[in-house]
């Protein structure tokens, strides 16, 4: 019996426990030499004209690799750089088994740390590190993480319109289509608005390249966002779950005028009401309200988080995993949420490649504090490029019982997609208000 069927069969339980192997069989799993880290490599790629970024993990036994998601779209070329100048030359020939060792060591291997760009190139290999584990235990990534608490994961649509009337029918087509949460985003008119079509609009995913024609003012927009509510429930009824994203487009006054003004509205989360630079002032909102919060995407440092969840001063972490460094830490942030009452709710729109989607699936299939999840679908385009995407049906994300994270790459095909070149703005940096102040984000 070679060494991956000797594996396989052991996952698989058809050779019992450990214990009661032949004394030979005991002997040859003990001695096999130890699965190492062969070559590490980039593969970048936009077929649906974001750039993403995937790291593929080559191991010591012949046709074993492993996927992972490394997606900074915006410093995409950074991250690939980051993997293969410096993380590469640092794990070739690591134990690929070892993934927290792994994780901890190229952590501090720079000294500086909790940077995006770090960050991410080490996701990318933690995320294929936990795809090869599966791989060889002949098991999908859920299932080395306790199993599944649900059989698939909720999503929430995305809604947008120029007006209350278009919001309200694209919330409906979603409900159609059997979604039962949806973000709903309406265009101020003349003004820049985040993640709403129509004149002046910013583009509603990072990565997509429209350039601001209009400037912000953030007082007509928190004064319309409640009226669109309103119309909303009053078209829609109880039916649906409405979600909302401020984008951290307002000031602490603002902001928890809004989230009181929403509570008539019942909202199934509004996120980021403030910037990750003013955590802190959640307390304020959080004592003035009860509108549920979610945020998070921007967080890269557990200093971000540990405090909003700790003390309870939020309902959704709303975490891009590659941002925080992949699988392993996501999995912790999950169960510290899970003691203090806090939901997840992944980051997932087009800039988080189909093996981060896989990723967040595990783990929300996996943690019993799962809330909800974000994801856009996939493109006929991606869909051929990453064979084994994730099934959206009915509302809902669905895994399959492949081993690993489930889901491959045709790198062949994906290099017909190069990733666009760098414009120098993607769309953030470029909001203004009418007197020239840079938004942010």
């Amino acid at each position: 019996m070679n060494r991956r069927t000797l594996l396989k069969a052991f996952s698989a339980g058809t050779l019992g426990a450990a214990a009661q192997l032949p004394a030979r069989a005991q002997t040859a799993l003990r001695g096999l030499p130890p699965l190492t880290v062969r070559d590490v490599r980039v593969i970048l790629t936009a077929p649906n004209g974001i750039r993403l970024v995937v790291v593929k993990v080559e191991t010591s036994e012949p046709g074993l690799y492993g996927l992972g998601c490394a997606t900074f779209t915006q410093r995409a070329f950074a991250v690939a750089t980051a993997v293969q100048e410096y993380l590469r030359p640092f794990l070739i020939g690591k134990d690929a088994g070892r993934i927290e060792d792994v994780w901890q060591s190229s952590f501090v291997s720079s000294y500086w740390r909790n940077g995006p760009v770090l960050n991410n190139a080490m996701s990318g290999v933690d995320m294929a590190l936990w795809d090869i584990q599966g791989k060889r235990a002949n098991m999908p990534v859920y299932q080395l993480l306790g199993g599944k608490c649900r059989e698939s994961a909720d999503v929430y649509a995305h809604a947008s319109g120029r007006d209350f009337q278009e919001v309200a029918d694209n919330v409906r087509k979603a409900m159609e289509q059997g979604y039962r949460y949806v973000r709903a985003q309406v265009a101020v008119p003349g003004q820049s608005t985040y993640g709403a079509r129509g004149a002046g609009a910013t583009p509603s995913q990072p990565g997509q390249s429209a350039r601001p024609r209009a400037a912000w003012e953030p007082a007509t927009y928190v004064r319309l966002a409640p009226k669109l509510f309103e119309f909303l429930r009053a078209k829609l009824g109880e039916e649906v779950e409405l979600l909302h994203d401020v984008h951290e487009r307002v000031t602490l006054p603002q902001a928890v005028r809004l989230c009181k003004d929403l509570e008539p509205y019942r909202l199934f989360f509004l996120e980021d009401p403030l910037p990750p630079e003013e955590i802190d002032h959640f307390r304020i909102i959080r004592q003035q309200c009860s509108t549920p919060l979610a945020t998070g995407e921007l967080f890269n440092n557990p200093h971000e988080f540990v405090p909003l969840i700790s003390n309870r001063l939020i309902d959704f972490i709303r975490i891009h995993i590659s941002q925080i460094g992949g699988l392993s830490p996501a999995r912790k942030v999950a169960a510290l949420g899970e003691y203090f009452g806090v939901r997840t709710a992944w980051h997932g729109p087009g800039d988080v490649s189909p093996v981060g989607h896989a990723a967040n699936l595990a783990l929300d299939l996996a943690c019993y504090n799962f809330g909800i999840q974000e994801c856009t679908g996939f493109g006929a385009n991606t869909r051929e490029v990453f064979p084994g995407c994730p099934e959206i049906r009915d509302g809902a994300m669905w895994a399959g019982d492949a081993p690993g994270l489930g889901v491959d790459l045709d790198e062949k095909l994906a290099a017909k997609f190069p990733a666009p070149p760098v414009r120098g703005d993607d769309g953030w940096g470029s909001t203004r208000r009418r007197d020239g102040t840079v938004i942010r984000p």
